[in-house]
């Protein structure tokens, strides 16, 4: 059952919102021309509310809307893309999109997002939204102008911070289970609780996740990674139950072990709640979503390689090449741009390497190395590196971080001497193939990466002239490794 709400014609608020953005003025000059009632509605109107940027041009037309915002879109000479089906027109304006809706009423499919749509009056298009705080409108009419319209109790659960849905909980995240996830996000983005009965709802209707495409969901699990604070939403999928479904490789991440051993209890992290705490540490320095998501995943393999040593305690022994390699299924799963694997990739895979170098030696060709394998993601892996700090002691976070800056300042240093910047073999491939008669093959590639390991080990200086000489010097050589190799393969 629904809520008892106030009828829309009963008195709703004696506030009004005053605005003064030029297109909405516009836009409700043109519909008293026409004769439509238009309402902004949604996002712009909780933002307004919050005083944040507002993006969202959402509008409400009683009446048609396609028609409306065909006749618009001629006054501003651009072309509206139409959603008949749904009653819906998309206008650009200078960069804006202004999105109207004709008021509404939706019905869903038991197995399907996709409503069908037919008319319906002003609260009926209020209703169908996901949370109170979205069901906020303002006339832009002149007779009314500014004239809030909150039959849902909005502005009051905004300014208790609270997420409540306009129908029971059940109807509203039943009718669009995407819900569920937009109900994780807005805590996220705007640090509001979600209603007690809502969490409930969510829990009971996690499963139902499966009907939303791919592509919808990881939009929203994007969005609240970019959030100020992503920790808060990734908590609450997991606490419903719902990241069981979005990402289950992060659900594998939790809890901790304990294990005795000679009278001395050997326990590890919960990887989960770390990974959160270094997600939270990047987004607080950081809006680069894929070093987010880096921070998110960068020991997503442990649970994998998680082993116990007598003596020593817990071991994840190349949990960082197994993480890098489990990326492409993931970006696969989720759908995501395969553009950003290559960067995400090469941070799972380094995010060890500066400890690892102090605990060697910080020698001038390791440092290279590292250099050469990070390029210019270099800046993000020590990023990341510092926001994996998370012990709670002083002493040992401060000696993580000196070390941090001991490999970091010597890492400049060797990289600037030795022009690692955009690194690679000064004499190039075209060259290699001319000299050696060789076609384009992996034999030009062996022949490269010698030259470039010489480079890397400080046999030679990284420049042109020297690179060559060592090449004329070994190149015979090579070839006949490369070519013995190859024959020793293809016996196998």
């Amino acid at each position: 059952m629904e809520k008892p709400k106030r009828k829309i014609n009963q008195p709703i608020s004696s506030e009004k919102i005053i605005i003064n953005e030029n297109i909405i003025l516009d836009i409700g000059k043109l519909a008293d021309e026409l004769g439509y009632k238009v309402y902004v509605v949604g996002g712009y109107i909780r933002d307004y509310f919050l005083d944040r940027p507002r993006e969202d041009f959402d509008f409400t037309v009683i009446g048609d809307s396609i028609a409306f915002a065909k006749k618009l879109a001629t006054h501003f000479n651009t072309k509206p893309i139409i959603y008949p089906k749904f009653r819906t027109a998309l206008v650009p304006v200078q960069g804006m999109k202004l999105e109207f809706v004709g008021t509404r009423k939706e019905e869903y499919e038991s197995d399907s997002r996709k409503p069908i749509v037919s008319g319906g009056t002003l609260e009926d298009d209020l209703k169908r939204r996901d949370f109170t705080i979205n069901t906020m409108a303002v006339s832009i009419n002149k007779e009314t102008f500014g004239e809030l319209i909150d039959i849902f109790d909005g502005k009051k659960d905004l300014d208790l911070q609270i997420l409540r849905t306009p129908l029971e909980p059940g109807i509203t995240f039943s009718d669009d289970p995407l819900r569920i996830m937009r109900a994780a996000r807005f805590a996220s983005q705007l640090g509001f609780q979600i209603d007690g009965s809502a969490l409930v709802s969510m829990s009971q209707m996690a499963e139902r996740i499966k009907i939303v495409s791919q592509e919808r969901i990881s939009d929203e699990f994007f969005k609240i990674i970019k959030s100020p604070k992503p920790s808060i939403g990734i908590k609450i999928l997991f606490e419903t139950g719902l990241l069981n479904y979005v990402f289950p490789e992060l659900v594998k991440l939790s809890g901790v072990d304990v294990v005795e051993d000679i009278n001395k209890r050997y326990g590890h992290k919960d990887v989960f709640l770390h990974s959160l705490q270094v997600l939270d540490n990047i987004a607080s320095v950081s809006d680069n979503e894929w070093l987010r998501f880096v921070s998110l995943v960068h020991d997503i393999a442990k649970p994998q390689t998680k082993k116990f040593i007598k003596g020593t305690g817990w071991t994840f022994r190349g949990h960082e090449e197994l993480g890098a390699r489990k990326m492409n299924e993931i970006f696969n799963r989720l759908k995501l741009p395969k553009d950003n694997l290559p960067y995400v990739e090469k941070l799972i895979r380094l995010h060890q390497r500066p400890m690892t170098l102090v605990d060697e030696g910080v020698t001038d060709s390791a440092v290279r190395r590292l250099a050469f394998q990070a390029g210019d993601a270099l800046e993000d892996l020590f990023t990341l590196c510092r926001a994996d700090i998370t012990t709670k002691n002083p002493d040992l976070s401060a000696k993580y971080w000196n070390n941090y800056d001991i490999v970091t300042k010597k890492v400049i240093e060797v990289q600037e001497k030795d022009k690692l910047r955009e690194f690679q073999s000064p004499v190039r491939g075209k060259e290699i193939m001319e000299i050696c008669n060789l076609n384009p093959s992996r034999a030009v590639g062996y022949i490269k990466t010698a030259i470039e390991e010489a480079i890397l080990d400080g046999f030679i200086p990284n420049e042109y002239e020297a690179a060559k000489k060592y090449f004329l010097e070994n190149k015979d050589k090579w070839l006949e490794e490369y070519h013995l190799q190859t024959s020793k393969r293809e016996k196998k």
